[in-house]
């Protein structure tokens, strides 16, 4: 990150990073304003509180988020009977996900933290993403009633795919924070049979 980024974007980037690594409690704006270089009231010029900062650093993370995800998920106003196919948007997602653990695995990590179980910001995190859920949403009732996927309550069954997705890849995240740096080859593995656990769950069977 080069110096001449506006100061904004450079703490928000350096949050993201220690935020997904190391948590909220385990980042204090010092320590983030001695690695920017400048001053913690220079943070607090921009953002009054490390819950403004965390605040704001959901929102960018999300939007990166989405950045990724724009390439495989449909546009929200896409008539539902051209809402495609279920498995290569499942196939697509997980595609990305994997992506963004091998290189930029501190924005998984900020997800994760947004979204952990008495996250104050976890409404907040999906509110951002409710378009794209909305979407998925909508196109998994379409495919269970019509039989091409397994299953009962579309909105469960969303659920359970981006928790068992995001789980897997995170692990990657987790390993490099303990200083195990994950092989690209042992990422392609973890990749390849996380999609044949998913189509074997999610398909009827022979297709």
């Amino acid at each position: 990150m080069s110096r001449s980024t506006p100061t904004r974007q450079r703490i928000l980037d350096t949050a993201l990073t220690s935020f997904g690594t190391t948590g909220v409690d385990g980042t204090s704006l010092d320590a983030l304003a001695r690695e920017l270089g400048i001053r913690k009231q220079s943070i607090l010029y921009y953002y009054p509180s490390k819950t403004e900062l965390f605040r704001a650093v959901v929102d960018y993370a999300a939007d990166s988020f989405i950045a990724e995800l724009d390439a495989i998920v449909l546009d929200p106003q896409t008539e539902a009977n051209d809402l495609g196919d279920v498995w290569a948007q499942v196939e697509g997602t997980v595609r990305v996900v994997f992506r963004l653990a091998l290189r930029r695995p501190e924005l998984l990590g900020m997800l994760r933290e947004a979204s952990r179980p008495g996250s104050d910001v976890a409404v907040q995190l999906t509110g951002r993403l409710s378009n794209h859920i909305q979407v998925a949403h909508h196109s998994l009732e379409i495919a269970l009633k019509e039989g091409r996927v397994v299953g009962d309550d579309a909105q469960l069954l969303l659920f359970s795919l981006y928790s068992t997705i995001m789980g897997v890849a995170t692990e990657v995240e987790v390993l490099r924070a303990m200083g195990i740096e994950p092989s690209l080859r042992s990422l392609t593995e973890r990749r390849a049979e996380l999609l044949r656990f998913l189509r074997a769950a999610l398909l009827p069977a022979g297709r």
